[in-house]
């Protein structure tokens, strides 16, 4: 079973839809002992991994001093503080690898026309409400649940209290003896003693 289907994520709200291609300014969180800062890494989306699963993250490369760096970044990561695309490419691939053997003009990424550029603009807004939408279902229901919890909480409880109620009474009724009719008394009479017995007839 995957983690997606046993963990439901809600979508990040700080980052907007994008894809790979695009430049991208990333705002991460850092710690350093006690002290936290913020810092921007630049560079171009090379990959979206596992969707929009719990454990999503997308991959970013830039050139410093002829040098190639890439730095992956966790979606749901509350660590990340915010996303701002600079840059739409113009891509037909979704893992841009190729990226890692060219220097110079040759990296170069054909950016999007206008008219392109507005409708992407326009699906990552429509995306965006949507999420919120989303968010604001799954808080609906999550509260839904606490009241559904709440209401058989309360029931079990009412079920408890009937049920000891129900045991004590016959708890008390088994203490209670029951009571028996006495058997009523078979009083014999006596022959008279003036009387004398019956002779018994011997019959020939």
């Amino acid at each position: 079973m995957e983690a997606a289907q046993l963990l439901k994520k809600a979508p990040n709200p700080k980052i907007p839809r994008f894809s790979a291609g695009d430049t991208v300014n990333v705002s991460f969180r850092i710690r350093e002992g006690e002290r936290e800062r913020i810092q921007v890494f630049q560079g171009v989306v090379i990959r979206l991994n596992n969707g929009k699963g719990p454990a999503a993250s997308f991959t970013v490369r830039r050139i410093t001093a002829g040098i190639g760096i890439e730095r992956i970044f966790p979606i749901h990561s509350p660590l990340v503080e915010s996303l701002e695309i600079t840059r739409y490419g113009s891509v037909r691939r979704a893992r841009l690898y190729y990226l890692r053997g060219l220097q110079g003009r040759a990296a170069r990424i054909k950016e999007l026309n206008p008219v392109q550029r507005r409708k992407v603009q326009e699906a990552a807004a429509a995306a965006m409400a949507e999420l919120e939408e989303q968010a604001a279902m799954s808080t609906a229901e999550a509260e839904e649940l606490v009241e559904l919890e709440a209401e058989e909480a309360i029931i079990d409880s009412e079920g408890q209290a009937t049920d000891e109620m129900v045991d004590t009474a016959d708890d008390e009724a088994e203490e209670i003896p029951s009571e028996e009719p006495a058997a009523e008394e078979q009083v014999v009479e006596d022959p008279p003693a003036d009387e004398p017995p019956a002779e018994e007839t011997e019959k020939d």
